[in-house]
């Protein structure tokens, strides 16, 4: 598991001293692999204990399991080499790897068990997904409906229950509208679900079940060339895909 999904599962236990300590090891992530306990504390203005502490929070033993943690992630980093079919057949090979791994059990129990199941995506790639997840789970009888915009949300939310469910299908997962929405939902207590990339936001703190991916980056051009980098979004295709064979592997083991 990454740093970041540590984070967000222990985001509300987390005080202002603890994102700044998390903030910095984010942003000097591959000198803090190496970092003593000592140093990291000078850098951040805070006493050693203090960054015991906040390893503890996330459920370490100490600052040491923590910076394990940090290691495993090292070979993970965008791609911009010039053979770029091979960074891409390496990219496919541990996106796979690492979403066949992933446990969805939390997740289907959620569909398996809701009344209604309501999808949002909050752009033009996230919606093709939305639709490849529709278009899956109705080889099983399950009907996922997408909700378009805010009114319709507005209107869909005066009727919804603890045993309904939302999924969530978002980038960044910090787009105003999305984490609105989330927040809705806590106070109607209804369960959600969200898709986001990898990395610490709004709406996978909030979230019933967090389903993360890790897009990558490859640069096409030349070093000079201020185009974008292309970005690949098969791990958000692929995790929907596994999911639902995940999904009637848990059927199968319910003996539904």
């Amino acid at each position: 598991m990454r740093l970041e999904e540590i984070i967000n599962q222990h985001r509300s236990e987390l005080n202002d001293t603890d994102m700044l300590i998390y903030k910095y090891i984010l942003q000097h992530r591959s000198e803090a692999r190496h970092i003593s306990i000592h140093l990291l504390a000078k850098n951040c203005a805070v006493s050693s204990a203090t960054i015991v502490r906040f390893a503890q929070k996330l459920g370490f033993d100490g600052f040491g399991d923590l910076k394990a943690v940090l290691k495993l992630e090292e070979g993970e980093r965008s791609y911009y080499s010039a053979d770029v079919l091979e960074d891409l057949r390496s990219f496919y090979a541990q996106t796979t790897e690492r979403v066949l791994k992933r446990n969805f059990d939390s997740a289907s129990r959620l569909v398996h068990e809701a009344n209604r199941v309501f999808i949002f995506a909050s752009g033009y790639v996230q919606s093709n997904v939305a639709q490849e997840l529709k278009r899956l789970f109705f080889y099983d009888n399950v009907l996922i409906y997408e909700i378009s915009g805010h009114e319709e949300f507005t209107s869909i939310s005066k009727g919804l229950t603890p045993d309904d469910l939302f999924i969530f299908v978002s980038l960044s997962g910090e787009t105003p509208t999305v984490v609105d929405f989330a927040r809705q939902l806590r106070l109607l207590d209804v369960p959600f679900i969200s898709i986001t990339k990898l990395h610490d936001n709004t709406l996978a703190s909030l979230s019933t079940v967090n389903l993360y991916v890790s897009p990558a980056r490859f640069q096409l051009y030349d070093a000079d060339d201020e185009r974008t980098a292309f970005q690949s979004m098969l791990p958000y295709f692929m995790l929907v895909e596994v999911w639902y064979v995940k999904y009637r592997m848990y059927l199968q083991g319910k003996g539904a």
